[in-house]
């Protein structure tokens, strides 16, 4: 029986060494372990997978091809829904997805659908399989942002034969993709560089150093430049802190300005210039994956890291296979630990984090049970470099300078479920209305976007 087979296990970097390394952690399977792991698919007549999937790719049949040798038409598969199969394999919460889905997890492991996906996408990337496009239909749509829900809208649309532009503020194409996720995660020259390149040879045209809200406008946008519809998937890079005493601090950072200078502007590289305050003692307030991204890249620039979270390890937000990493790697956590005040030295430098100890009383608004703080239970944490890793919300320049475009109370954009917001011609998805989330979930409201905006811009020229 198929589902008697074990899980292929992934091969790894050995955590001692990648502890001190920015290589890749998951060396992914070779053409004989992603064959061997195909054949524990049950190829089931109603997949549940694919009901789990953000952008609903076809699970049993791309894995059905790669089990007949047949790989091109396995990326040709994966490519109808997906325009970044090699990032998504990598770094997509298939546990809580596709993989937390599958017939064979109820008793057993699941297939290893993102480790298989990954070795379908990488081979694409390696051979570049041709993308069929429909003929350009001479309609124009800028799609602002080149995180993952600008890269999917403007794959789909370009698809559907439109010409699309993407603007970019930052110097590097990608989004959250380059600038938030580590290297030993998501390699940028091997795997975000030749995604993005697939998508120029579709015909994309992306311009960086632009900001819109600045350099352009959105109303420029649409009444001088000529394009017929904007998509926003500019992301949420605003960080937010504690409001805690000492946060003023010296060696109190963002996860967000500690993983940029990390990944986008490559502090960890000798051969880049750009300052980062590693510290020797590092805390990282906070249990998603950006916090596990933001201590493990501390550790290896050298730091003792600590996490630091208010809950249980149960209720850690960040992807189990991140949190084992970081464990392995020799991560400290503090649960049920929250901050009250960040010490400082005479010179007005971090010295160390005044804690509390918490207990979990009952669920909050999330399904989660609230911390509440231990009486008496007040300690110190010794450290030099403070890393709030608490989430994050949208720039509010957009909606300052784009008449008509509300936002809710968190400054996230307000969209309906096919991104259509409260101005005409303007379409929104991913963090830039939901507030950080996960790469998958960003993709799948850029493709969501694509298909209302083919539609506004078809009615818009049938009724003329």
């Amino acid at each position: 029986m198929a589902n008697k087979i074990p899980r292929v296990p992934v091969r790894e970097q050995d955590p001692k060494v990648r502890a001190a390394n920015f290589e890749e952690v998951c060396y992914g399977y070779d053409e004989k372990e992603a064959l061997l792991e195909t054949t524990r698919c049950l190829d089931c007549k109603n997949p549940r997978c694919v009901a789990a999937c953000p952008v609903s790719i076809r699970i049993p049949d791309f894995i059905r091809e790669l089990k007949n040798g047949r790989v091109a038409a396995a990326a040709a598969v994966i490519a109808r829904d997906s325009s970044l199969p090699s990032v998504c394999g990598r770094v997509c919460p298939q546990e809580t997805q596709c993989e937390g889905a599958c017939i064979l997890g109820i008793k057993g492991e699941p297939v290893a659908i993102g480790k298989l996906e990954r070795y379908v996408g990488d081979w694409a990337l390696e051979h570049e399989p041709e993308v069929t496009a429909a003929p350009r239909n001479g309609r124009r749509v800028a799609v602002v942002g080149s995180g993952p829900a600008g890269l999917a809208c403007a794959s789909d649309l370009a698809k559907a034969g439109y010409e699309v532009h993407i603007f970019e503020a930052l110097h590097k194409v990608g989004g959250v993709l380059v600038y938030g996720i580590p290297e030993f995660r998501l390699p940028k020259t091997r795997i975000v560089e030749r995604e993005i390149d697939a998508l120029r040879r579709l015909g994309v045209t992306i311009e960086t150093d632009v900001i819109i809200g600045r350099t352009l406008t959105v109303d420029a946008l649409l009444d001088e430049e000529g394009f017929d519809a904007v998509f926003i998937g500019s992301g949420a890079g605003l960080p937010r802190f504690m409001g805690i005493p000492g946060e003023n601090l010296n060696g109190v950072i963002s996860a967000n300005e500690f993983l940029t200078r990390a990944n986008l502007m490559r502090a960890f590289d000798a051969d880049y210039d750009t300052p980062i305050q590693a510290g020797r003692k590092v805390v990282v307030v906070g249990g998603g994956n950006v916090a596990m991204d933001a201590v493990r890249t501390a550790k290896r620039l050298g730091a003792e890291a600590t996490i630091v979270y208010r809950r249980s390890e149960a209720e850690l937000p960040a992807r189990t296979e991140e949190v084992h990493h970081a464990k392995e790697e020799g991560i400290e956590f503090r649960m049920l630990t929250n901050p009250t005040a960040v010490l400082g030295d005479e010179q007005g430098w971090v010295r160390g984090l005044r804690c509390v100890e918490m207990t979990l009383g009952e669920p909050d608004a999330s399904g989660r049970r609230s911390p509440v703080v231990k009486e008496g239970s007040e300690f110190e944490v010794a450290c030099d470099v403070v890393i709030m890793a608490l989430g994050t919300s949208p720039n509010p320049l957009l909606s300052a300078t784009t008449p008509g475009l509300e936002t809710d109370r968190r400054g996230c954009l307000v969209a309906d479920e096919a991104g259509s917001t409260t101005r005409e011609g303007v379409f929104a998805g991913g963090d830039a209305v939901t507030g950080a989330a996960t790469v998958i979930l960003a993709m799948g409201a850029g493709r969501r976007a694509a298909e209302a905006i083919d539609s506004y811009i078809r009615r818009k020229y049938e009724s003329q």
